[in-house]
């Protein structure tokens, strides 16, 4: 595996807004591979590029129950969004231990490049719907965090800072 780790809100890199894929390579596929490998180690649902500092539309995601379902999107764009909207808690790798209710599209269609570099169409709905428009917002550089009032935000932030400095007095 890379050298790879996840970012940690509130790192001003994850603020960075990811540029599209030149070209779907060994590369990419490798970088694809370790970022599957760091979210699954985390126990989480999807990991954009942008958490593990690599600035390039890149998102890897899990959402079957039996973890055996690994999506790979290159350069994603939502082509249709439902109108119907829903709150759902959200966590997210780069915010550990941390969970707050959010309003997502029910459901979205993707168009992206895959694995191979061809293109094509995923239809995501419930769980899957709400980690794709997460892992997308981390391309744009957004957390989840921001879709919340600024006391919680600021509270987050100060918990998160606290935390990773707790993290390395006992390192």
């Amino acid at each position: 595996m890379a050298q790879l780790s996840i970012l940690r809100y509130p790192d001003p890199r994850l603020h960075t807004v990811a540029k599209p894929v030149a070209v779907v390579d060994d590369r990419i596929r490798r970088l694809a591979d370790d970022m599957a490998e760091i979210m699954y180690a985390a126990e989480g649902v999807g990991l954009a590029a942008t958490q593990v500092d690599v600035h390039e539309r890149l998102i890897v995601m899990d959402t079957s129950e039996a973890r055996d379902h690994l999506v790979v999107l290159i350069n994603p764009q939502i082509i249709w969004r439902s109108d119907e909207m829903r709150v759902a808690e959200e966590g997210c790798l780069s915010v550990p231990q941390i969970y707050d209710k959010v309003e997502r599209h029910a459901s979205v269609k993707v168009q992206a490049l895959g694995r191979d570099g061809e293109t094509f169409e995923m239809h995501a709905l419930d769980l899957a719907a709400v980690c794709v428009q997460h892992e997308m917002d981390h391309l744009l550089g957004k957390v989840f965090v921001e879709y919340l009032s600024a006391l919680k935000r600021d509270r987050i932030r100060t918990k998160m800072i606290k935390k990773t400095r707790d993290e390395m007095r006992d390192a």
